[in-house]
């Protein structure tokens, strides 16, 4: 059980450098270079954009006051797939594209939806939760405050003598 994570680094190792290989040996090592360098920077900006729009989406839905609830795992998937498009390589390219595509956020939306709860908080926005937590009201004083307010009457004390 311990080796999976390093079995699965290992496969996701072998998976790129072999992809590599092959389309170098296809178009030449340069322009294998130029084209992952150029996936990233394509696909960077196409996060960068359906972020922003995915952003305005979410603050219109919670302006007519309904959820945002397929808007916020929208972003966690174009997080995920910027994350996946700036490693280089061809098959992390290949799933951070396929994360971009609207069918997979689709059904990656409705997997995640039942797990995820959504209720209004009294500023007006919506709180994300899984359930089965509780909020606790309480106050607290710092205590590196303290010593310091009593020092200071003693000094106070001291110079007024």
């Amino acid at each position: 059980m311990r080796w999976i994570p390093l079995i699965a680094v290992f496969l996701y190792v072998y998976i790129e450098i072999s992809l590599f290989i092959q389309v170098a040996h296809v178009m030449g090592v340069f322009l294998t270079l130029v084209l992952v360098i150029f996936t990233s920077v394509i696909g960077m900006s196409l996060v960068r954009n359906q972020g922003f729009k995915n952003f305005m989406l979410m603050q219109q839905k919670m302006a007519a006051g309904e959820s945002p609830a397929a808007e916020m795992i929208k972003s966690v998937s174009l997080i995920i797939s910027g994350l996946l498009l700036l490693l280089p390589g061809f098959f992390t390219d290949l799933l951070g594209l396929l994360l971009l595509l609207p069918p997979v956020q689709k059904h990656l939306t409705l997997k995640l939806m039942p797990h995820l709860r959504f209720s209004r908080t009294p500023g007006g926005g919506f709180s994300a939760g899984t359930g089965g937590g509780s909020t606790f009201d309480g106050e607290y004083q710092r205590k590196d405050d303290a010593p310091k307010q009593l020092d200071d009457r003693d000094n106070d004390d001291r110079h007024n003598r």
